[in-house]
């Protein structure tokens, strides 16, 4: 785990050809091996906490909390923080949930010292994330599929931005492809 004097907040995302973010699970599961287990557990050590909103929170406290291996053990065992003004008590271990206040709220945890604060998915709360510039990292994984229809990357009314490309290659299984960005300032 990598510490820094404050830490970096990393969105980490899977896109389809088309552009489509929502229910990965259901068009991004066949193209994920060994190789993207490995890079995503990886990333997960890399951070000292992980940071979502009310879906995403409903979506991995059902799936993770029972499944075997490295990777759902290191994610049940490290902090977790919602987003959420209607979650009371979270049932998953080691979660928290915070207010409404998301930009000051990060704004906060930004400043303090520790590993990155890792974020999945780009719905609601990644766009509110990006569009309140506190996105340090974004990580786009290219799955090759056409989703005919859901939630797109980016959707009406999304704050604009422009991005430098940090690193662009083959994704850590076939057919994937990695993308690595960082905003552009000024």
């Amino acid at each position: 785990m990598t510490t820094h004097s404050s830490r970096r907040l990393v969105l980490s995302t899977l896109v389809s050809l088309n552009g489509v973010i929502s229910e990965p699970l259901a068009w991004a599961a066949p193209y994920f091996g060994p190789g993207s287990a490995t890079a995503s557990l990886r990333a997960l050590q890399e951070s000292s906490a992980m940071l979502m909103g009310r879906r995403t929170y409903d979506i991995f406290s059902r799936q993770w909390p029972d499944t075997p291996g490295d990777y759902a053990a290191h994610l049940n065992a490290m902090p977790k923080y919602v987003f959420s003004s209607t979650l009371r008590e979270p049932r998953w271990s080691n979660t928290t949930v915070l207010g409404t206040d998301i930009a000051g709220t990060v704004a906060q945890m930004k400043r303090e010292p520790g590993a990155d604060l890792i974020v999945y998915g780009h719905g609601r709360f990644g766009q509110t994330l990006t569009a309140a510039g506190l996105v340090d990292e974004l990580a786009v994984i290219v799955v090759p599929v056409i989703v005919p229809d859901g939630d797109f990357f980016s959707g009406p009314g999304g704050a604009s931005s422009t991005w430098e490309l940090l690193d662009a290659g083959p994704g850590a299984d076939p057919g994937l492809v990695s993308l690595r960005y960082r905003p552009r300032r000024g």
